[in-house]
């Protein structure tokens, strides 16, 4: 494709630009180091110092242990930071966040109950739709199939393909869907921190902050660095994007925008065009635009029948099936792979509220470790403790709701795995009682 509007039209290969900027942290360890001994001020970190609060004590260096303004040396930057919090105030924070915990404590027991019903309904609804869907012939709408659900399989055409017109790109005639896809070289922000305690309860923290040139998908928001003065992100000229065929039908059943979504738009489509002055150079706003395609040579749906089209289809259990793959894929096929997504969306659904039940009760206990932190390995021993409280009564809480969840979704399941563990209880107890002594004959 021909570059337009100052664009080079390269078939960019300056990725190893962008990992150029984007290297480990190695040099963090000896910027955070140094920072506490020299006792320099805000003067010399330039404009950064002035907002960093009271008691706190910041350097700027570049890798090399030399003080920066705040300026990019050879595409990165970096400054340190060190700030103190006193005892007090930590226990107000850990007071505060003791309120949190007892929010979230109820709030991740609330999230494994609704997903255990989540996880139930939509596997009766796969179940009850995989029990009435009809195989449908393509090329004929039939009336008496009006509202059931209906699986149909074949060639899509299009009336229109999709098209990009701002960058004038058009990819072939039976594509369903063009996805623009657009990088920006721009400065990214990470940081390091490390925290120590101090005799008395108070705590110092030194902080890294390093900014890197990297290629990154939308913009990152500058505004929001710790130094943004000489890290500035421009807004990109082009923006992502996507299009859909118009006019798209599944034999004589019509496609809507929203069912040619669900299709991944997987095959790359032209050249890569860079949008720039210079590929090898990149410099802070270019652009990188790229193209993919959704082009099957075929499309499974699983919906309902509706008019000349297709809808989601309600089920007694209460969910709303539309389903939609490229290929020719068996019914029964569509519904495995819908109750496998099932089953690992309950297994992450299971695992994040979890953990927010155990940030709940780590958040809870952790005044205690506060207050013992006025002699900092006290407090570390405490904070052992209270973090193993948190995960022991975690460990309770999340399978007991869980097991409610299932007594009360699936009963006759949650009453016999609660025999089996009552059984399995009290064999083990038997085994651990002590046998009575057997008198020996005289």
């Amino acid at each position: 494709m021909s570059g337009r509007d100052g664009e080079s039209g390269s078939n960019s290969g300056s990725d190893s630009g962008s990992g150029s900027g984007n290297n480990s942290d190695s040099g963090n360890n000896s910027d955070s180091g140094n920072s506490g001994s020299d006792g320099k001020s805000g003067s010399d970190s330039g404009n950064s110092g002035s907002d960093f609060g009271r008691d706190s004590v910041s350097d700027v260096r570049d890798a090399t242990g030399g003080y920066m303004d705040g300026s990019s040396i050879e595409g990165s930057s970096s400054f340190t930071e060190t700030t103190s919090q006193s005892w007090f105030s930590r226990i107000g924070g850990a007071l505060t966040g003791l309120l949190i915990g007892l929010a979230m404590i109820p709030g991740g027991s609330g999230l494994l109950f609704w997903n255990e019903g989540r996880a139930v309904t939509t596997a009766r609804s796969l179940s009850e739709g995989a029990g009435l869907v009809q195989d449908t012939a393509p090329g004929r709408i039939d009336p008496a199939r009006e509202g059931r659900l209906v699986h149909v399989a074949g060639p899509v055409t299009v009336a229109t393909p999709p098209r990009d017109a701002e960058l004038f790109v058009t990819p072939p005639a039976a594509a369903l869907r063009l996805v623009r896809r657009v990088e920006m070289y721009q400065w990214k922000e990470e940081q390091q921190s490390e925290t120590r305690n101090r005799l008395g309860g108070g705590t110092e923290t030194v902080t890294t902050y390093r900014y890197n040139r990297v290629w990154d998908t939308g913009r990152i928001d500058s505004s929001r660095f710790r130094q943004p003065g000489g890290h500035d992100n421009p807004s990109p000229r082009y923006a992502a994007q996507a299009w859909s065929a118009q006019g798209a039908r599944l034999g004589a059943f019509a496609l809507s925008d929203a069912q040619l979504s669900l299709l991944p738009a997987d095959q790359p489509f032209g050249e890569t065009r860079y949008i720039g002055v210079d590929a090898n150079t990149p410099r802070i706003g270019d652009l990188r635009v790229s193209w993919r395609i959704a082009q099957p040579e075929a499309v499974s749906v699983v919906a309902a029948q509706t008019s000349d089209g297709f809808g989601p289809y309600a089920t007694r259990a209460g969910d709303r099936l539309m389903m939609v793959q490229p290929g020719r894929v068996p019914a029964s096929a569509m519904f495995q792979q819908a109750g496998d997504d099932n089953a690992v969306l309950t297994w992450v659904l299971r695992a994040v509220g979890t953990i927010v039940v155990f940030l709940g009760f780590w958040m809870f206990f952790n005044p205690l470790k506060v207050l013992a932190d006025v002699v900092p390995f006290v407090g570390s021993i405490v904070g052992f403790g209270t973090s193993l409280l948190a995960g022991v009564l975690t460990l309770v809480v999340a399978p007991a709701v869980i097991a409610v969840a299932w007594l009360a979704y699936r009963p006759l399941i949650g009453i016999a795995i609660l025999l089996v563990g009552f059984a399995a209880a009290f064999g083990i107890s038997r085994l651990r009682r002590p046998r009575a002594a057997v008198p020996r004959p005289a």
